[in-house]
């Protein structure tokens, strides 16, 4: 962990070095726009009654300012990116620290009928979401929680492959997250999408020649003006009739421009994002197939939306009142841009939406990767088709400090259910939620808390916290009888790793152990694997009539009149419960 802060120390100092030197660049560019204006402002007081003067004056001022400003928004965004990536390394140091708190919670994603989400704090405060994810796209999001929430259990060694190759590009991690971080997303990506789809042109396919020879003709008629040759009225006439040119379509250039200013931030730094994935190399095969989606041979896919932002920004010169009065009354400006634009859509639209689908992938690949490099003494799972389950050396919680975290051996097989009694607080929670995410990570390709694990591919099913609605006019007991219906449906179609915490714990002990027994013989005749937690030691007898079932432990100590406990996982049952004794000590009774 020292090396860990230590390297994303430096990275924050190496960045505020280069922050500083831009902060400078940045007064020296306010400073510069300054001494323009003021030197306009002389040279036209100067020439005052000399028209031509005054006016090739203050043309060649908009030129050099417009330089000017586009230079200083470089700068800016340059300082922008360096605070971001400030940001990144900093709050690697906090969360290296277990401060990641304030992070998403990812608390949209929650779904109480999910397979296992609800039950093993993979969303909400404190949860692995909170502490994993750094996407910076609300579509990157969307993905990471789809990756851990979808009980895949296909091509892990290949997941694990591209997890492995894209943790070793820090840098280039880095660089693709700030810029990330830095779209404006007013409208959402699906919003955008739509609009691409259902565009209506409506400029006119004369506007491919029509701007052009305007243009010209303007340029000339003006040069001629300054020059002598040419009567002021045609540069009039040039003028007026750019304006009714442009008047005609006023009202679909105004709602382009609307939608435009919307979308045009996103497709600029969008840009910048397919620009990163062209220039990396990847040799995994899930990410050269993600990075082939924005492959194009005859042009490179960023200099394709750079065109298009280009064009978004042309039209957003409108706003410059200055700019729009001259460019659409001498350059057709407004109907130029919008017919490259519509050509554009024509061209592309249908390919935006695999475009931005690869972003979404990297930047949720990206908080995969970040969690690898976060903890190179996790380890990769060794994937095996053997009778063993998943088997784990010191496992661990992947969320506990290691100070604090107990490790743990254990080994399920194929087909075997474990039965886990044990005292309260003594640890059977914790373990449940340690065996999950070993699973759930393991699908994911990611490493998990362990020394060394062996996996055989399976998908996770649990019902650890039912709880009533009283929306629903519905009991604790008849939500609990639901999730178990839900469960028993589901492994008749399919293999699954099954975990309960105190089943039917909504009825009295006769009828829960009856019932509860009932069930395990369920589950074990429909050949699934899993575990049960249970305080109820009569279940424990199951493992006398059935191979399959194992029974294991959690207990405590009471020493000096002080509760202890080990945390340890042992075979066997428990035979020390400390509910009297708990009850006792907090003075609730005597």
């Amino acid at each position: 962990m020292q090396e860990l802060s230590a390297f994303y120390s430096s990275e924050v100092v190496k960045y505020q070095t280069q922050l500083s030197q831009v902060k400078k660049m940045l007064l020296g560019s306010s400073m510069l726009r300054l001494a323009v204006f003021v030197l306009t402002a002389f040279g036209i007081y100067f020439a005052f009654g000399n028209v031509k003067l005054v006016l090739a004056i203050l043309l060649g001022a908009i030129v050099v300012f417009l330089f000017l400003v586009s230079r200083h928004t470089d700068l800016v965004y340059k300082k922008n990116k360096l605070l971001a990536l400030i940001q990144i390394n900093q709050c690697e140091i906090n969360v290296l620290q277990g401060d990641f708190h304030d992070l998403p919670k990812g608390d949209v994603y929650r779904n109480p009928e999910h397979y296992f989400s609800q039950d093993i704090d993979l969303f909400g405060k404190g949860s692995f979401y909170q502490y994993i994810n750094r996407t910076a796209l609300p579509q990157g999001s969307d993905l990471l929680a789809n990756i851990f929430t979808s009980n895949d259990i296909a091509d892990i060694e290949v997941k694990q492959s591209a997890i492995k190759e894209i943790a070793k590009q820090t840098s280039w991690r880095q660089e693709f997250s700030a810029i990330a971080s830095l779209v404006k997303t007013e409208t959402p990506y699906r919003t955008i999408i739509g609009w691409l789809s259902n565009y209506k042109v409506f400029v006119p396919k004369v506007m491919r020649v029509l701007p052009m020879v305007y243009s010209i003709v303007s340029l000339v008629a003006i040069v001629g003006y300054f020059l002598g040759y040419i009567s002021g009225w045609v540069s009039g006439g040039l003028f007026l009739g750019g304006w009714l040119i442009t008047g005609r379509f006023a009202k679909p250039i105004g709602k382009i421009a609307m939608d435009v200013s919307k979308v045009q931030t996103t497709f600029q730094q969008y840009q910048k994002l397919i620009l990163e994935i062209e220039k990396i190399e990847f040799t995994s095969e899930l990410l050269k197939e993600k990075r082939a989606l924005i492959i194009n041979d005859k042009i490179k896919t960023s200099l394709i939306l750079k065109e298009f932002a280009r064009y978004l920004s042309a039209l957003d010169q409108r706003n410059n009142f200055i700019f729009s009065i001259v460019g659409n009354a001498f350059l057709l400006w407004d109907l130029q841009q919008c017919y490259k634009i519509e050509r554009w859509i024509e061209s592309h639209s249908t390919d935006v939406e695999k475009w931005f689908g690869c972003i979404a992938f990297f930047d949720a690949y990206n908080s995969l990767g970040n969690f690898t490099f976060n903890h190179p003494n996790f380890t990769f799972p060794e994937i095996v088709e053997r009778e063993v389950q998943i088997q784990s050396f010191e496992g661990g919680h992947p969320l506990l400090r290691s100070e604090k975290s107990v490790l743990n051996d254990f080994e399920i097989l194929k087909e075997q259910f474990f039965i886990i009694t044990g005292a309260n607080m003594a640890g059977k929670s914790t373990f449940l939620r340690t065996v999950s995410l070993h699973i759930v990570m393991s699908n994911i390709g990611l490493p998990v808390c362990s020394k060394k694990v062996k996996y055989n591919p399976v998908k996770l099913i649990t019902s650890m916290r039912t709880s009533d609605s009283l929306t629903d006019d519905e009991s604790y007991f008849f939500s609990e009888l639901k999730r178990l219906k839900f469960i028993v449906d589901e492994i008749q179609t399919d293999k699954y790793f099954i975990v309960l915490d105190e089943i039917l714990k909504g009825t009295n002990s006769t009828d829960k152990a009856k019932g509860s027994r009932k069930f395990i013989e369920k589950l074990i005749a429909s050949k699934s694997t899993g575990i049960i937690a249970t305080h109820d030691l009569s279940l424990c007898e199951t493992a006398d009539n059935l191979n399959q079932v194992k029974n294991y432990y959690f207990d405590a100590e009471i020493i000096d009149n002080e509760l202890h406990f080990d945390y340890k996982f042992k075979k066997g049952i428990c035979q020390n419960m400390n509910a009297s004794f708990l009850l006792k000590k907090m003075e609730i009774i005597n």
